[in-house]
């Protein structure tokens, strides 16, 4: 890790004025500014990769994913397997095995039900009686999962935000973060970030007048680094409410392509599939024809009221399905409040968005589970997991996810990542398997290698 090789050759930079000119260093601040909310909350629900970010630099999960590579432990110092179906989770410290022991447990119940619990459905009791021993987890099986580490990873398996930091940085004031010195991985390279929450027009304004050095929500057209696309929007709908050919009439009325262009912020992707292009290939799907003209009806869609961009499809959406039929009523939510309609089944249809994992297995687990098909993940993931090699279980998970598809009431609709634009003064920009920015790996360059730079 970066930290560690920067710690191991101190003694070397200092001796070495050439060297030292090129290798990161300790201290100062950046100016940060994010097209997000200016606090991020419950870790189910601050799941756009923005977010996400936001929530790592003060509560992590306890691994950094990665799709081939065994996960680098992050908030946990060890990961162990001591027999094939009991996985050792070795803390920091008690505190910290207790809050994500609790967190799990809650995960899993009904008063905090969400789709990320599918990723502890491989546990026995499925996560909802985990308990802590000292600074350990202790997490058993209910079947083979080799798959468990890179589905711990995931932002929504971080604990809250709390007074004792569990992330690299630490809250010290209004939008200022301090290096958590305590860090297991090694404290960040930085002192502090100073964060400003604005809109696509402040990152602009702020961006062209220099005042911040790191902008993260901006469009793909301006040339940021963007992460993976993985946070999937879907069109989720009741089965039970509507009529047997409502997906045809979705499908036969909706173009992904032109959705995904003119009303969904990029970086965005079309998404035909229960699984987005980045988790398997997404070959092309001819658009049904309308279903035979039937009654006309009156549904209510439900949409995310943080996000802008679903009410744009939303209303996208309202307009083509008028043209088979169907009069929407749009209903803008919280996203806890949309959560709680989603765990009730209180709905006719609703805009879900998740931060898939970037591994098909789990990822497939947590899609089954939002679409109300929680049934099928004792039928699909067993035999996944008997599989050894993960090439050949990310293989069969596309294949099921192919298989699934339609029986799952989920119109699959685009993908999103996050972009990142960083000035020429910062470096050492890394995004993570997740799609995620690791803003704890920043540096601030020595002034001579940015004296002739510029914006880009």
């Amino acid at each position: 890790m970066k930290r560690r090789v920067a710690l191991a050759g101190l003694f070397l930079l200092a001796s070495s004025p050439s060297l030292a000119a090129s290798r990161p260093r300790y201290g100062g601040e950046v100016r940060v500014a994010h097209a997000g909310p200016p606090e991020v909350g419950e870790p189910a629900l601050a799941d756009t990769p923005l977010e996400a970010t936001l929530l790592g630099l003060l509560s992590r999960p306890l691994c950094t994913a990665s799709t081939q590579e065994a996960p680098r432990p992050a908030l946990a110092r060890a990961l162990t397997r001591p027999t094939p179906q009991v996985l050792k989770v070795t803390l920091p410290n008690g505190a910290a095995a207790s809050a994500l022991a609790r967190a799990w447990t809650r995960l899993s119940s009904t008063e905090g039900a969400s789709p990320y619990r599918a990723l502890l459905y491989p546990l026995r009791g499925e996560g909802r009686s985990i308990s802590a021993s000292g600074s350990t987890l202790e997490l058993a099986l209910a079947f083979p999962w080799p798959d468990l580490e890179r589905a711990l990873c995931h932002p929504a398996l971080s604990a809250p935000v709390s007074s004792s930091p569990l992330g690299p940085f630490g809250a010290a004031g209004r939008g200022a973060l301090e290096a958590n010195l305590g860090w297991p991985q090694g404290r960040p390279y930085l002192d502090r970030l100073l964060l400003t929450a604005t809109d696509e027009r402040g990152l602009s304004r702020m961006w062209s007048a220099r005042q911040v050095q790191v902008e993260m929500g901006v469009p793909a057209e301006t040339g940021p680094v963007s992460g993976t696309p993985l946070h999937a929007t879907y069109l989720a709908f009741s089965p039970r409410r509507l009529p047997a050919d409502f997906r045809q009439a979705v499908e036969s009325a909706i173009d992904r392509e032109d959705l995904t262009r003119l009303f969904v912020r990029s970086p965005a992707v079309p998404m035909p599939h229960l699984l987005p292009p980045a988790l398997m290939s997404q070959a092309a799907r001819p658009r049904p024809v309308a279903p035979a003209t039937a009654p006309a009806r009156t549904v209510t869609l439900l949409y995310d009221s943080a996000l802008e961009d679903q009410r744009a499809v939303a209303e996208r959406i309202q307009v083509k399905l008028h043209e088979r039929g169907y009069t929407v009523a749009l209903e803008p939510l919280s996203r806890a409040a949309l959560r709680a309609r989603w765990a009730r089944g209180d709905f006719e249809l609703m805009l879900h968005a998740l931060l898939l994992p970037p591994v098909p297995g789990p990822a497939l687990a947590v899609v089954l589970d939002a679409g109300g098909r929680k049934d099928l993940l004792g039928v699909e993931l067993p035999p996944i997991g008997l599989l050894q090699d993960a090439s050949a279980r990310d293989a069969r998970a596309r294949e099921r996810a192919l298989a699934v598809a339609p029986s799952v009431p989920l119109v699959p609709l685009y993908a999103q990542g996050l972009g990142v634009r960083v000035a020429p003064e910062v470096d050492g920009l890394e995004m993570d398997a997740q799609g995620l920015p690791m803003l704890d790996g920043l540096f601030l360059a020595p002034a001579e290698a940015t004296a002739t730079g510029g914006r880009p």
